[in-house]
């Protein structure tokens, strides 16, 4: 059975990145592009882990993630933040927030799956 990957990114050339890394590797990924569309297909898509950026309209990676985190049912899907950022406050930040790590863009494929594949084992 494929693991389903949610991938939140405001960037439509990183939504494409991902969607052919994740799909290459074997996963399902569902996609949206801010928070507010994340938290929308979060219930339908219901991913065994979720892949956010920071810097988004609408809502932030950070309002996501508490979004996320609010629903008991979601509480220990693993999230890592994909961004730009790599400033330590916004890291803890995030992890306040419920994030489970942090992976700096431009991405490393083999680096992105191997994290995802740590969480989700």
């Amino acid at each position: 059975m494929k693991k389903k990957v949610l991938t939140v990114d405001d960037s439509r050339t990183i939504r494409n990145m991902l969607l052919l890394t994740l799909n290459d590797a074997g996963f399902e990924t569902v996609q949206a592009e801010d928070g507010v569309e994340g938290l929308e297909v979060l219930e339908e898509s219901n991913p065994d882990v979720i892949v956010t950026d920071i810097n988004m309209p609408r809502l932030d990676g950070f309002g996501f993630i508490e979004g996320v985190r609010q629903h008991d049912r979601y509480r220990a899907v693993p999230i890592l933040v994909l961004t730009t950022e790599s400033d330590a406050e916004k890291k803890n930040r995030a992890r306040q927030a419920g994030a489970t790590g942090w992976i700096v863009k431009p991405f490393d494929p083999t680096k992105l799956i191997a994290a995802i594949e740590r969480v989700t084992a």
